[in-house]
């Protein structure tokens, strides 16, 4: 929100400067984010009146112009501005000015004419981007003063960075609240005269959906002269607020909704051929916007509607049909409340946001509807003239505000300072709460303004607030230290991170909120968790899976010229689960189980002369993962299967001491070429919980007898897996107490004879076994080498290669 700080001094002026007024707001939890000036530095300029303009006799775009700068004699200036004209008020750079990237004005012959300073544009002191003439300004402007006081270019714009609940501070007068109560200076709120109807003229208004108005105000004015030019002193605060001026009917509603936080609407009642109706949209009508979007509206849209066609999205933004122009002389001005749960998340779905929407959806002071009105129908007569019809005023269902309850022995707890109930008393009623104190405990009524005010805890945060949270003395807690011992075999989250880090893999952080079309691609689910109010249209529903975050890392990388990312995440997953009850970290119905992700894409290594350049495989991510698990990646079974985000013929399911763990493999071609990713990467999705568990350490003496090494190739149907064997070899090796010296199995060897008409492929393992009390003789290792052949023979059908 932006805003300038006159504005705010207009109604609260508390001795701060700028800089003091700004620390207190932001340790208040208004942030100011920024401090701007409303115009760079400058000095030396005036406002000068134009007195004569003749040709330049050397120049046929220059003039020379004989200008007053209040000192009482004419100064002779050269200027090529086509809009130079007598009788013109326009700033001047006397002798000695600075203008804006350190230009001094001197006197200067421009063509054989002298020429004792310079008549400026916006652009040439830093006002805005507009050269094409001179600066001009009001004929009432006096001749002579700075032009700095006269525009009021000393005035600092505001930023504030609110969070969403403080939605009583989008507004001048809200922000004001805050500063009276934080500095106890007095505010002043507009005073104006209501003014008097002199019309019965009123326009019927039917309110059918309750539950999406609560209350709604409007009036009938007729004979407005639309045409009529906004006041410079509205405009300067309209464009120093970050709005634009368009014409005096919507300037004044803009005004009113950013001095008063109240959202309005214009209607030109001509376009209006019945009453209008208040209520839902119906399925399949459409409605052009202010904007010139035309929107197909859903049953669960508020619109406001005359007869049968839709002429506003009902706190949200109006319809052009009925919108209000230059040639517009009959209006009616509307206010309401719309209650939040109604507008939120609306706008955003069709992919835009207004200022009304924004401040419907967080709350909106449903009291003073119509006090406000009145103040803007006084600024609407006095600018733009009209008489007034009578100020309808429907209540249909309005928000019961609860008294909130408040422990003073609480407060005290929490905040940890011993306060007096007098001095909470105070705070209280700087903030404008009424309340009564019943055995210590404050019973606040919240006012129609303050929708963040519900429970205990929201209360000691505004006693926090207002006493300052600077006053707080910094205690260490004093409480009997107590040494946790650590599970050694624990590998926590933390763990997991630095180890997968290790391996060359950066971390990243994805939106928890995804897009429901990666749901459906990466990991099938055609029904997510849907978000109520999304942040944005397209990141609506929940994940299920990491997966789709870090695929789209790979391709925002890529787009800025990476030829190789490497990428994980660790973090939750959300699925449907009725088994799941309520807990610390669940929501009923609602499974929120930690997953760690990793994807790996383009080349396998840095690029380096000492090893040729290869595409990572799913061996390299495979070994990846083992090296993640340590010991228990022995344990670890990969099984072909199928999984929506992966290559069916390269992808494997995960299953660690018999439980499926997650998945690895290759990207699927169809959504490699979705995202435009050119090659595939290779990923795996495990539950963070099944790889938690780590061992302990072995110790064992190292043995001082020979390592013998012994290889066997065997035969076997191609569809029997190396996997399978090596369980068979293991499972013998440890149900036998003679095959207790067999110490490590591996594959070294895979081999096919593409001659052959058999389907049956070769594997060689290799043997290491060590007896640690004694050599071992051959007779031993060619019994167990015999043993471990037999096995496989008699499971898998296998025969010894020659």
């Amino acid at each position: 929100m932006l805003f300038p700080e006159s504005w705010l001094r207009s109604y609260v002026n508390p001795g701060l400067d700028t800089e003091e007024l700004a620390h207190r707001l932001t340790m208040a939890g208004l942030e100011v984010e920024e401090t701007a000036s409303v115009a760079p530095a400058f000095s030396g300029v005036v406002v000068a009146h134009i007195v004569d303009v003749q040709p330049h006799p050397n120049a046929d775009r220059l003039r020379v112009c004989q200008v007053d700068d209040g000192s009482g004699s004419n100064l002779q200036i050269v200027c090529g501005a086509p809009n130079a004209a007598t009788g013109l008020k326009v700033p001047l750079a006397r002798l000695g000015a600075e203008l804006p990237g350190g230009m001094k004005i001197g006197p200067v012959k421009m063509r054989g004419v002298e020429s004792r300073g310079m008549l400026c544009s916006a652009r040439e002191l830093g006002l805005s981007q507009d050269h094409a003439g001179l600066l001009e300004l009001p004929s009432e402007a006096p001749v002579g003063e700075n032009i700095r006081a006269y525009l009021e270019l000393d005035d600092t714009v505001f930023t504030l960075k609110l969070t969403p609940n403080r939605a009583d501070c989008l507004s001048i007068r809200g922000v004001a609240r805050e500063v009276a109560a934080l500095t106890g200076a007095p505010m002043a709120n507009p005073t104006f005269e209501p003014v008097v109807p002199t019309l019965q003229d009123r326009l019927p208004v039917t309110v059918e959906a309750p539950d999406l108005c609560g209350r709604f105000a409007g009036r009938v004015i007729r004979g407005v002269n639309a045409k009529a030019p906004t006041p410079d002193w509205m405009k300067k605060k309209l464009e120093r607020a970050g709005q634009r001026s368009i014409s005096a009917l919507v300037d004044i509603s803009n005004y009113v909704m950013l001095e008063l936080g109240r959202p309005t609407h214009v209607f030109d009642i001509q376009r209006i051929q019945q009453g209008l109706t208040v209520r839902w949209a119906r399925a399949g009508e459409k409605l052009e916007l202010l904007s010139g979007q035309v929107v197909e509206l859903q049953p669960d849209v508020g619109v406001i509607a005359a007869g049968d066609v839709v002429e506003s999205m009902a706190g949200i933004m109006g319809g052009e049909a009925t919108a209000v122009t230059l040639d517009t002389t009959d209006i009616y001005l509307e206010g309401a409340f719309w209650w939040p749960e109604a507008i939120m998340g609306r706008a955003r779905r069709y992919k835009f946001s207004s200022e009304a929407s924004h401040r419907f959806e967080r709350g909106v002071d449903f009291e003073h509807v119509t006090e406000d009105l009145e103040y803007m129908t006084r600024l609407i007569v006095d600018i733009c003239g009209g008489e007034v019809g009578p100020l309808d005023d429907q209540v249909i269902a309005l928000p019961e505000r609860k008294p909130v309850r408040m422990r003073l022995e609480r407060c005290r707890r929490v905040l940890g300072l011993p306060l007096e109930k007098g001095e909470v008393g105070d705070i209280f009623s700087r903030l404008g709460l009424a309340f009564r104190v019943e055995d210590d405990v404050f019973i606040v009524e919240p006012p129609s303004y303050r929708f963040d005010l519900v429970i205990e805890e929201d209360l000691i945060e505004e006693v926090a607030r207002i006493y300052g949270f600077e006053r707080i003395p910094d205690q260490p807690p004093r409480a009997r230290a107590q040494m946790r011992v650590t599970p050694e075999t624990l590998r926590g989250p933390h763990e997991l991170r630095h180890r997968v880090a290790a391996l060359d893999y950066q971390e990243v952080i994805n939106f928890s909120f995804v897009e429901e079309e990666w749901e459906r691609d990466y990991a099938g689910e055609t029904n997510p968790i849907r978000l109520l109010n999304p942040i944005a249209s397209h990141l609506a529903v929940m994940r299920t899976t990491l997966i789709g975050g870090l695929v789209a890392n790979i391709a925002h990388n890529m787009r800025h010229r990476q030829s190789r990312v490497r990428v994980f995440e660790l973090g939750r997953v959300f699925k449907r689960d009725p088994e799941v009850r309520d807990g610390a970290l669940s929501v009923a119905g609602v499974e929120q189980p930690l997953r760690l992700a990793a994807a790996a894409w383009g080349p396998a290594l840095e690029e380096q002369w000492g090893v040729p350049t290869r595409a990572v495989d799913f061996y390299d991510v495979k070994a990846d993962l083992e090296a993640l698990l340590g010991k228990r990646a022995a344990r670890l079974q990969y099984h072909p299967d199928v999984h929506p985000a992966l290559h069916p013929g390269r992808s494997a399911r995960l299953e660690l001491d018999g439980r499926t763990i997650g998945w690895l493999g290759e990207l699927h071609p169809r959504w490699v070429q979705k995202a435009e990713i050119g090659q595939a990467p290779v990923v795996f999705e495990v539950d963070v919980e099944a790889i938690s568990q780590g061992s302990l350490p072995e110790l064992r003496t190292l043995s001082r007898q020979p390592v013998v090494i012994r290889d066997l190739a065997v035969w076997v149907d191609a569809s029997v897996s190396y996997q399978q064997l090596l369980k068979t070899l293991k499972h013998t090796v440890e149900s036998n107490a003679n095959l207790n010296v067999v110490r490590d199995i591996r594959l070294f060897d895979l081999w096919r004879d593409k001659s052959s008409a058999t389907e049956e492929k070769s594997l060689a393992f290799r043997f290491w076994l060590q007896n640690p009390e004694a050599t071992l003789d051959d007779a031993t290792v060619d019994e167990c080498m015999s043993v471990l052949l037999r096995a496989l023979e008699a499971e898998h059908g296998a025969r010894q290669r020659a």
